[in-house]
């Protein structure tokens, strides 16, 4: 069995190159470009929000505290009028690009771990690279790739934007897997 320990420099290495694949996807790739649409009139959707100092969180609309609060006539006029969605509220002011960016790597991390732990318990040491390719790769995929597809399905997210996310996460499967498969303990 290969010790979790021994992976300490795969894990460091796959996340670093993992950040720098997305930070070249997300600021120079133009794939993500229209995944945000503005809005029909932005400034009076601001001017209609900004009244309520909403804090950062999720919102819905139309609200519904309970499943029984859907089948009163009421809230299921809201629904048939519209607008039905999601919002997510951030704080005021510029995004803090800096801790965003070292949580992502911070994340980026943590997966490596769970991807080694993994692969720890799966593949045994001395194992060529083409099994560590597949099991690595594998996991790292679902591990990056298949939240989004929840987003979609319960939350609106537009499928063009899960394809696109599901591609960025293989991308990273595969370098991460490629770094994993180099750097196998014997």
């Amino acid at each position: 069995m290969v010790t979790l320990g021994s992976f300490w420099l795969p894990i460091l290495l796959s996340a670093v190159i993992v950040w720098i694949a997305s930070a070249i996807i997300w600021m120079i790739l133009p794939h993500h470009k229209k995944d945000y649409q503005a809005l029909p009139d932005e400034d009076a959707a601001r001017a209609a929000l900004r009244p309520q100092n909403l804090g950062p969180g999720q919102y819905n609309i139309p609200h519904c505290m309970s499943m029984a609060d859907m089948k009163k006539p009421e809230v299921q006029k809201k629904f048939d009028e519209g607008p039905v969605g999601f919002i997510t509220i951030l704080p005021s002011g510029m995004p803090a690009m800096g801790k965003n960016m070292a949580l992502t790597f911070i994340f980026y991390l943590v997966i490596g771990v769970i991807i080694a732990y993994v692969a720890s318990r799966t593949l045994a040491p001395g194992s060529d690279y083409i099994a560590v390719f597949r099991v690595i790769s594998t996991v790292t995929w679902l591990a990056y790739g298949t939240a989004v597809i929840q987003d979609a399905i319960w939350f609106g997210r537009p499928w063009s934007s899960v394809v696109k996310s599901l591609f960025d996460a293989l991308v990273y499967a595969l370098v991460t897997a490629g770094v994993f498969g180099w750097l196998w303990p014997n």
